[in-house]
């Protein structure tokens, strides 16, 4: 929607509009009209394009996290780990027997987060003692008699 607000500034620039007009027209300040129009002048209407971002390129492209999901979706144990459940350092291990790449621990949970759309998930602790029917016994019987109190 931003650009298309800069490009439609570019075509009312071409029509000799003035700053108070165009910005009332697109409902924004004098000030961005002003700095679009010198952008304007300076590089056409593709200089008020959207650009991509800069700053440095991922690390993995796209092949690479694709073959990365697909090791990662066979389990922690397929990789020789203990428990099936994955930390950042195992996931960083993973990454770097797959791709050869070295990923710091931010990088792995914004890979993991952002590039693969994955959400931390944490076990539920439980006892090794618990036992589920005596659970449903105690609240079926029990509870229902401490409840309505003596």
């Amino acid at each position: 929607m931003a650009e298309a607000r800069r490009v439609r500034a570019a075509g009312l620039f071409d029509q000799g509009r003035s700053g108070a007009e165009i910005a009332r027209m697109l409902d924004v300040s004098e000030e961005s009209v002003r700095r679009w129009r010198r952008v304007w002048e300076e590089g056409g209407a593709d200089g008020l394009r959207r650009r991509p971002a800069s700053g440095r390129p991922p690390k993995l492209d796209d092949a690479q996290v694709e073959r990365v999901r697909a090791a990662l979706e066979r389990g922690a144990q397929a990789h020789g780990f203990e428990a099936d459940l994955w930390t950042l350092e195992r996931v960083g291990l993973v990454v770097e027997r797959v791709t050869g790449v070295t990923l710091s621990r931010a990088s792995v949970w914004r890979l993991l987060t952002g590039r693969l759309g994955w959400s931390l998930q944490r076990p539920e602790r439980r006892a090794v003692e618990r036992d589920e029917s005596e659970i449903a016994r105690w609240i079926a019987h029990e509870w229902p008699r401490i409840k309505k109190g003596p």
